[in-house]
């Protein structure tokens, strides 16, 4: 088995803090991984969002670009 490099520096600050064999670190962190790989996805709280009136539209009508960004830019369009 290959340990990555981060991976090898948490085991050694974990050996370090709880004087602890390395054998025992990766077991634990094994059985935790795999307990928490086996069980199933916590439900997350739905999100909402809540309208907002945003009034009347000022063109009823999108599909003339020309005249949209006249207004939007503050031409004096027509």
């Amino acid at each position: 088995m290959t340990i990555d490099d981060d991976v090898a520096t948490l085991l050694q600050r974990l050996r370090i803090e709880r004087n602890a064999g390395l054998k025992d670190l990766i077991n634990e962190a094994l059985r935790r991984g795999l307990h928490d790989m086996a069980s199933p996805a916590k439900q997350r709280a739905v999100f909402r969002t809540r309208s907002v009136d945003l009034g009347r539209p000022r063109l009823a009508n999108i599909d003339n670009i020309s005249e949209v960004l006249a207004i939007a830019e503050g031409e004096n369009f027509r």
